[in-house]
């Protein structure tokens, strides 16, 4: 049986999606850097943490599912197999809030309207 829930996203900039998605979740955060990790990232000729490949978003709490941001070179072509759902309060203040930070409005529905996030990947909103 599974301890940790992550879930990984394929994109093409991971630390400015990370950023994203850490201002979308409240109680998220982009995990800090130490000098540890800062020095991992220089042996692997990343100098920058805006250029860091992997970037992780975590509970600031410690309780709940981690998300990893990698970089990858190819560019999304299809519809995601699994995506994140996310609620708010006020459904199109939520919205319009999403949309101007970024997102997408792909398709509304009674209820609930599907998203994408700044780099095209899906995820529905919900009100509380």
């Amino acid at each position: 049986m599974a301890a940790l829930l992550d879930i990984v996203v394929d994109c093409h900039h991971a630390a400015s999606l990370a950023r994203w998605w850490a201002e979308t979740l409240d109680g998220y955060r982009v995990a800090p850097y130490d000098e540890a990790e800062l020095a991992r990232l220089r042996a692997k000729g990343v100098h920058d943490p805006e250029d860091d490949p992997t970037v992780l978003v975590e509970p600031e709490s410690g309780t709940g599912p981690r998300l990893w941001f990698n970089a990858v070179p190819e560019p999304k072509t299809v519809k995601n197999r699994v995506h994140v759902d996310v609620t708010v309060p006020d459904l199109e203040p939520g919205v319009a809030e999403l949309v101007a930070r970024g997102a997408t409005v792909l398709a509304r529905h009674d209820g609930w309207v599907v998203l994408a996030d700044p780099e095209g990947d899906e995820f529905c909103v919900f009100p509380l």
